[in-house]
């Protein structure tokens, strides 16, 4: 079987750590290029724009998009248009309309379309999501905070209308909620906290529920210094489920399960390729939806500016 030829589009910190190892160990593909204005990989051509890159290679067969999600609509129309494949990094676009718009592009263009959502891919969420068929849920605690500088530094763009500040990690865990747990839920209440001199929440509290009135509470925080939290936990009929360190480790009542092997990343190009090779797509925006009914329902908090040295 012919590998795939992908190139990778936007090479920030993400796509080093985290998408180019996965691809490189993956023999379903070959990677071909790298397009970004200011990062660059050796040995294999490197071009300053998406435009570059569909210009000066036709044998490309598919495109990952790790840049902001500002830019993805664009992108990855452009990349359509090209009649190449498309994987979306979280979140797959600045507005749920965007990824609407292409998401129909991709069927006309008979194309495969990636929404990833890695955290889905983490070991121990497909345990949770079984353990959680089997109970009677009665609530659901979500905390997701760890330390922006630390994880994007210099990274202006979460702050900017569509960056979305806090929600870029706390989308993960409403990713990872949204397929866990047996029936839909809504949002109910949220506070947002935004820095003055930022235009996205620094830390949010979320209220949501399902129609049975089952209480689901996260709490969001992009501030957190030390150990950081990545943690979701159900109290059910069976016990208490805890599923922590991003999903990699489930455990019942304090006591541990499993812990498997991270491969998020991994998981997300396997799945890629299952996608290309059945001629099907993936879109799935539920955990996008749940955060812009908070930005259109929350209540603002101001607070003290944000600075990226502390």
């Amino acid at each position: 079987m012919q590998p795939i030829n992908i190139a990778l589009v936007g090479f920030g910190k993400i796509a080093q750590d985290q998408h180019l190892p996965a691809i490189q160990a993956d023999p379903n593909y070959r990677l071909v290029a790298i397009a970004d204005p200011h990062s660059a990989l050796s040995g294999i051509p490197n071009f300053p724009s998406l435009e570059a890159l569909l210009d000066n290679l036709p044998e490309l067969d598919a495109i990952a998009l790790c840049t902001p999600p500002q830019m993805r609509h664009y992108q990855a129309c452009q990349a359509l248009a090209a009649g190449k494949h498309v994987m979306l990094e979280k979140p797959p676009g600045a507005t749920l309309s965007e990824v609407e718009d292409i998401k129909t592009r991709a069927i006309r263009a008979q194309r495969s379309l990636f929404a990833s959502w890695h955290s889905r891919y983490a070991p121990a969420v497909g345990r949770a999501a079984s353990w959680l068929a089997e109970h009677r849920v009665e609530r659901v605690e979500i905390e997701w905070k760890e330390d922006v500088r630390y994880w994007h530094p210099g990274q202006t763009w979460l702050w900017e209308p569509g960056g979305m500040g806090v929600f870029d990690p706390g989308i993960n865990a409403l990713s990872i909620a949204t397929a866990i747990l047996p029936r839909p839920f809504f949002l109910r209440e949220a506070s947002l906290s935004i820095p003055e001199n930022c235009q996205t929440p620094i830390a949010a509290s979320l209220s949501f529920g399902d129609a049975s009135g089952t209480p689901i509470q996260a709490d969001f925080d992009f501030l957190q210094t030390g150990p950081q939290t990545w943690d979701i936990h159900a109290d059910t009929s069976g016990g208490r489920m805890t599923l922590a360190q991003g999903g990699s480790q489930l455990s019942i009542d304090g006591d541990l399960k499993y812990e498997g092997e991270e491969r998020e990343y991994p998981g997300l190009y396997e799945r890629f390729a299952e996608l290309i090779r059945t001629g099907r797509s993936d879109v799935d925006v539920t955990p996008l939806r749940h955060v812009a009914d908070s930005f259109l329902n929350g209540r603002r908090r101001l607070v003290a500016p944000f600075s990226d040295h502390g």
